[in-house]
């Protein structure tokens, strides 16, 4: 009897699906993403008027998206490999590729929504609107931002194997992120550390969504945390997926 392969669009499909269901069955951990820069747009609302709403809209966008890298993406990926789910997913007739896509076009979905979500919130409330290019840029830059965040995520997935301790790892993350993102740039006093902050994975993708919010910020500063990210992302993805294993043995 002869055996019939699927399609790989129709195997996508069907993992997609499911990869979705599982999204909104884990509803809470993408609406606490989602939450904490909406945290930001009211309680910095008089930073829009001193220090600009693309500031505003950046900061919270920038720390949204580590919430979707770190915690949503790298913790789902752990703790589907400590269950065997991608041990099982490896026996059925579906590339690797195909699985990881499905993925990571959930997560580009919420980094998607987050980042609307910040422009409404941040028009009705902070009264902050740009441009249409700038709206049209930032959806960009919030991507390669998301997949800055994504790639350091699947670096930490690959590197370590056992969950609590990447659970452990990616808080402590995304505890500096945020601290460095809340606080860094104001309190730090020494050139060198500024610049460090500014280039950090979280500096430039700030860097970037405030200058595509306001295209005439755009300067060489934002080109070369633009040359940095991809240099991240390459290196962060690389290592991720080079170390990445199937299972926690």
């Amino acid at each position: 009897m002869e055996t019939t392969i699927p399609k790989t669009s129709t195997v996508f499909a069907s993992l997609f699906r499911a990869d979705l269901q599982v999204a909104f069955s884990n509803r809470r951990s993408v609406i606490i993403s989602l939450l904490v820069p909406m945290i930001i747009l009211f309680t910095w609302k008089p930073f829009a008027q001193k220090m600009g709403g693309p500031f505003v809209l950046s900061t919270a966008v920038a720390i949204g998206l580590i919430s979707i890298g770190l915690m949503a993406y790298t913790l789902s990926m752990a703790r589907d490999r400590e269950k065997g789910i991608f041990q099982r997913l490896r026996l059925a007739p579906a590339p690797t590729w195909v699985i990881m896509t499905s993925r990571i076009t959930i997560q580009l979905m919420m980094i998607m929504v987050l980042t609307l979500g910040v422009f409404i919130v941040g028009f009705y409330q902070d009264k902050v609107s740009l441009s249409a290019q700038g709206y049209i840029c930032s959806f960009f830059v919030a991507i390669l931002g998301g997949a800055v965040y994504l790639s350091l995520g699947q670096m930490i997935a690959g590197l370590l194997k056992n969950f609590e301790t990447i659970n452990a790892v990616t808080r402590i993350t995304y505890f500096c992120f945020m601290m460095v993102g809340t606080m860094g740039e104001i309190l730090a006093v020494n050139p060198t550390v500024k610049q460090m902050i500014r280039f950090s994975p979280y500096g430039c993708v700030r860097m970037m969504l405030g200058a595509s919010m306001d295209p005439a910020k755009w300067n060489q500063d934002t080109t070369t945390a633009l040359l940095v990210s991809f240099a991240y992302i390459i290196v962060f993805a690389g290592l991720g997926i080079k170390n990445f294993r199937w299972e926690t043995k």
